[in-house]
């Protein structure tokens, strides 16, 4: 039975969504299918970043360290970089544009400024070691990738010698001298004009890991984010109004603000965190690598009031001894995505911030983010579930084998349709045919149910891959790795349950007769072919060849089965 909350959500939703209202729906027909579409929304990017600069002006937007920067100065310093993409660097409509560097002003106003001169903005993983950053920039015919120095060292030891051109960033220094190199002859820079983008021109590559061990460029339209990014607008209108039903929203509020704890090349970071700030006004704050002392000093310092990061990181923020020291009365909320919370924690949260409820969300790269969500009162009475599917753009479904939905309750394949989905997978049309249904599902390679109410409980994995934190690993890629090993005549990968992460990666692996190597060993073997987070927490040797299925392939079934006992039986001892 609905609760009270899902009643009033549901009324919020209607209410901003009917014909006349705010955010009105109107539709987008595509796969045969009349998909509802914000109608207030605006065709592309480069309207949505001019709109909302100008609206916010002064306001200040930006914040790394000492540096801050306003919308306003974040609009112009981006009208720049995309003047001279043009003149000085040769970027045309659909080129596609890569950022590899850690988050950081400059990577916002990169994509802004790319995303203006009519580029696509290709989100390169910054964790990737050289190899894996040069395949990715290779795969999807990158001509331009801006690279900060660690980015940029790691490509030259790899020895990337591919047609795209990198160019090395300072983005310890001042931000008009860390675009230096992009900005070039600046008083060249007022005569050029900026192209007209619609909604069907390319917008982002953002990269995946599938079961077959090769990262994919996702791509998707301006109209696909744009959508994506309002869903999450008309979700946080939702909130304001029931805020507002219940009289806790003061006339002297402070600016909204954003502590930045997850990587803006992860759709999280993209979509929901800096997209969304746009449009509400809200300040990033940014912190380069997590570390939860750092965190609350922010928090205080910056009045923080939105945090979102991966699970383990509000559990370091609730568990720290020293949190009393930290005034963090202003955060009011608490929300994480990439894994599963364990029930005990998100009642914990509920109890010891209560102005700062616990939420959880649920979306992928192919979806921009929007799946499902869950909060407040309606977390705390089903806390193994993602929540319902995200209103007004999203239409779940959870489909079989044959693509055929089951009835309710039943496990199935959790699938996803909506106007903001990805077009493709970049140069792999097999892989997009693959995941996507004729009349246009999404399928997530998750399997779940929807209960009586809609909720939907994730209870398994479809794809041979593991979920660290929110980042996807391909068991075939670590398997590939341990392989390379001249040791190694045999390697199975799989995931491990972790209470901070998710799941970490762990391995099985049998040697060839009469060779011998080390666990230690084996590790800092595979770290030099992998990015860190890939690789195996946990490595155990086999003394006979591993266990065969009747097609020869081996049983990664009771594999995974035995070796996850002797870890949850270690990690309990």
């Amino acid at each position: 039975m609905p609760s009270e909350l899902d009643l009033r959500i549901a009324k919020a939703t209607a209410m901003l969504t009917a014909p006349g209202a705010p955010m009105a729906l109107t539709s987008f027909k595509a796969y045969g299918v009349d998909l509802p579409m914000v109608a207030a929304a605006p065709p592309a990017l480069p309207h949505y970043f001019a709109y909302f600069c100008a609206q916010h002006g002064d306001t200040e937007f930006l914040v790394d360290g000492d540096q801050r920067l306003s919308f306003k100065q974040t609009y112009a310093l981006a009208d720049r970089v995309a003047r001279a993409l043009i003149a000085h660097h040769g970027v045309q409509k659909g080129d596609r544009v890569g950022i590899a560097m850690r988050n950081t002003p400059a990577w916002i106003i990169l994509y802004m400024g790319i995303l203006m001169a009519g580029g696509c903005a290709t989100l390169i993983n910054g964790w990737w070691q050289g190899s894996e950053l040069a395949a990715g920039i290779e795969d999807v015919g990158a001509s331009l990738v801006f690279a900060d120095g660690p980015r940029a060292d790691r490509l030259k030891d790899a020895a990337y010698a591919g047609p795209a051109k990198i160019v090395t960033l300072d983005i310890a220094a001042p931000i008009e001298t860390t675009l230096a190199p992009v900005l070039g002859d600046v008083n060249a820079l007022d005569a050029v004009a900026l192209p007209d983008i619609t909604g069907d021109d390319l917008a982002t590559i953002l990269f995946t890991s599938g079961s077959t061990g090769q990262s994919k460029g996702a791509y998707s339209t301006h109209r696909a984010v744009v959508q994506g990014t309002f869903n999450y607008i008309v979700q946080a209108l939702m909130m304001l109004q029931l805020a507002t039903e219940d009289g806790t929203v003061s006339e002297n509020r402070p600016q909204h603000a954003a502590l930045l704890t997850v990587p803006l090349f992860h759709v999280t970071g993209e979509v929901p965190i800096m997209l969304v700030s746009f449009a509400i006004g809200r300040k990033i704050v940014m912190m380069p690598k997590w570390n939860v002392v750092d965190a609350m000093r922010i928090i205080e310092k910056e009045k923080i009031t939105n945090f979102t990061g991966v699970p383990l990181m509000s559990f370091e923020l609730m568990t720290h001894p020293d949190r009393h020291k930290y005034d963090l009365s202003t955060l009011q909320g608490l929300s994480g995505g990439g894994a599963p919370r364990p029930v005990e924690h998100v009642k914990r949260i509920a109890e010891e911030f209560p102005t700062a409820p616990p939420a959880l969300g649920y979306g992928l790269t192919e979806t921009n983010a929007i799946g499902a969500g869950n909060f407040s009162t309606n977390y705390l009475e089903k806390p193994n579930s993602t929540g319902l599917p995200s209103k007004p753009l999203v239409d779940m479904a959870i489909l079989d084998d044959a693509g055929k939905p089951v009835p309710q309750g039943q496990r199935g394949e959790v699938s996803i349709r909506s106007v903001a989905l990805f077009s493709g997978y970049w140069n792999r049309p097999d892989a997009t045919a693959e995941c996507m249904t004729s009349d246009g599902y999404f399928r997530t390679g998750d399997i779940g149910y929807l209960d009586e109410d809609g909720y939907l409980f994730i209870v398994d994995r479809k794809k041979d891959i593991i979920i660290r934190g929110g980042e996807n690993i391909s068991c075939q890629e670590v398997e590939a790795a341990l392989y390379e090993h001249p040791a190694i005549a045999e390697a199975c990968v799989f995931g491990l349950p972790d209470e901070r992460f998710g799941e970490l990666p762990g391995a099985v692996v049998y040697c060839h007769p009469g060779t011998n190597v080390s666990e230690a060993e084996l590790a800092d073997f595979v770290k030099e072919r992998i990015a860190a987070f890939k690789v195996p927490a946990k490595i155990w040797f086999e003394a006979d060849s591993l266990p065969r299925l009747g097609t020869e392939k081996i049983d990664k079934v009771s594999l995974r089965a035995k070796y996850r006992a002797l870890w949850q039986q270690a990690a309990a001892a």
